[in-house]
């Protein structure tokens, strides 16, 4: 593709008229992966800055530079200097990969807990309708049923053009993509055109990044806003909004086009009504403008009817019917690293969740305590270079809920494990004795599943899918899951 294509959506561009003949190759952002006649656009990231390594990029094979400032190198190329490299970056994947998120519905899911479960449903419901479906997430991407691994929660704006582009090509029919507060403030989904905006819920989560609650909210809610401001019947967008969450109005009012409420609690367009919780599942009347209709999950928990509600409502809108989501919520028998059981015979039930939360361990804790006949014991910790503001009211709900609690390390990363712990308990008040700190993640299972007994219930929170353990700057492989087995084997000698 000729250089004058990618810079044809900048304004002035006919500034560039003498580089309008340059053929490109590709667009990189990481010099190491540049080959000639590459366009690598410097990024200053979190970590590393791209306007350091342009020396590299160009010895590569670079043909042109696109930076926010002058650099300087020893073999002359042109160099393009821009406001905003992030916002080229963007602009340019959008151009190169002939705007793929035009042509094909993607759907972007946000909030603090539930994007993961709720991208899943949608897959799930998708499918029962024959339609092939692409997925960006926590977990995994796929392509229909082909797995990639992924990175963030949500990627950059190259990654995401090149890779719905993949999808299009592929005859993916629905695109369905978590949306972290971080790549909305980052602008990593610049250029993507959403049809449809989901919203979860809001809870205390990435205060290390957002300076408060309200950057939180506000960086959510550009994903709404993003739906844009005009209407048109070819092209349909709808704003999903979770009626019971006191944030609601905000995200309503960020957004032009028609939005459509559900609500557990909350009079809203989409209802579940008559609720019973189960050990094995939940039962619910699912109440809809198109009529009503009972649904047996086996997912366990109002905060996953919630999620069910928010996934129904989406499809609603994209056409599908109802006896197509009652017959994909009933095939489901649970999502990866979300109150999953983990079995080997024993006569206790043990549970891995990936609530990293407050709000999401009081709900998964909350759910376990409207069936649970003898104890609970909970295995947490809380991630280091993160919020710190949280931890103290993570070990206040796992005391409050559980009868016992082991602190341990999450994911400590470049923070000492016993600070972070430090951190937790500092705030519990000297009468609580139901709790102690097991630094070491794999002895803290071992202990909270040697102390069962038949009918109690453990529950290791906070990793989930995870199948990492970060220490350091280094990923040493660790799944809960495993773990827990491996302790279980162990009670049995």
């Amino acid at each position: 593709m000729r250089l004058k294509q990618i810079l044809s959506l900048l304004p002035f561009s006919e500034q560039f008229s003498e580089l309008n003949d340059i053929e490109i190759n590709t667009i990189k952002m990481d010099s190491r992966e540049i080959t000639k006649d590459d366009l690598f656009v410097c990024i200053n990231g979190f970590t590393v800055d791209g306007h350091d390594f342009v020396e590299e990029a160009v010895e590569n094979g670079a043909s042109v530079i696109v930076a926010e400032r002058q650099v300087d190198t020893k073999v002359k190329v042109p160099v393009v200097i821009v406001p905003n490299t992030v916002r080229f970056l963007a602009i340019a994947a959008g151009v190169y990969y002939q705007f793929p998120t035009h042509q094909i519905p993607l759907i972007g899911v946000t909030g603090t807990n539930g994007k993961t479960t709720v991208t899943y449903l949608l897959e799930t419901i998708f499918n029962h309708a024959a339609e092939k479906t692409g997925v960006i997430g926590t977990i995994q991407m796929k392509i229909g049923q082909d797995t990639y691994p992924i990175e963030n929660t949500t990627p950059n704006a190259l990654f995401l053009q090149k890779t719905i582009r993949k999808m299009v090509d592929e005859g993916v029919q629905k695109v369905i993509m978590e949306v972290s507060s971080h790549a909305l403030d980052l602008g990593r989904v610049y250029g993507c055109n959403y049809d449809i905006a989901i919203f979860t819920n809001l809870t205390q989560d990435h205060l290390d990044y957002h300076e408060s609650m309200e950057d939180y909210l506000r960086a959510k809610s550009l994903l709404f806003a993003q739906l844009g401001n005009s209407y048109h019947t070819d092209s349909r967008k709808f704003a999903i909004i979770n009626q019971d969450d006191p944030a609601s109005p905000k995200f309503e009012r960020s957004t032009a086009q028609p939005v459509v409420t559900y609500g557990i609690t909350s009079k809203a367009d989409i209802m579940a009504k008559d609720i019973r919780l189960t050990p094995s599942g939940t039962r619910f009347l699912l109440c809809t403008p198109y009529g009503n209709t009972v649904i047996n999950s086996k997912l366990i928990g109002k905060f996953n009817v919630s999620n069910m509600l928010a996934a129904c409502t989406a499809a609603l809108v994209a056409g599908i019917s109802l006896p197509i989501i009652k017959k994909a919520y009933e095939s489901i028998q649970g999502v990866n690293g979300r109150f999953e059981p983990v079995t080997h015979d024993q006569l206790f039930s043990v549970i891995v969740d990936y609530a990293h939360t407050p709000d999401s361990l009081e709900n998964v804790l909350a759910t376990i305590q409207e069936f649970a006949t003898h104890n609970i014991y909970v295995v947490v910790g809380c991630g280091g270079d993160r919020d710190r503001t949280k931890r103290p009211l993570m070990a206040q709900i796992a005391v409050q809920y559980a009868d016992f609690a082991i602190f341990t390390s999450d994911n400590p990363r470049t923070e000492d494990p016993q600070i972070i712990l430090n951190d937790m308990t500092v705030g519990l008040p000297h009468t609580a004795t139901n709790y102690q700190v097991v630094i070491d993640r794999r002895k803290a299972i071992h202990q909270a599943i040697k102390l069962a007994n038949q009918g109690d219930i453990v529950l290791i929170a906070g990793k989930g899918h995870e199948t990492y353990q970060q220490i350091g700057h280094t990923k040493y492989h660790f799944d809960d899951r495993e773990v827990a087995i491996e302790a279980l084997q162990a009670k049995e000698t």
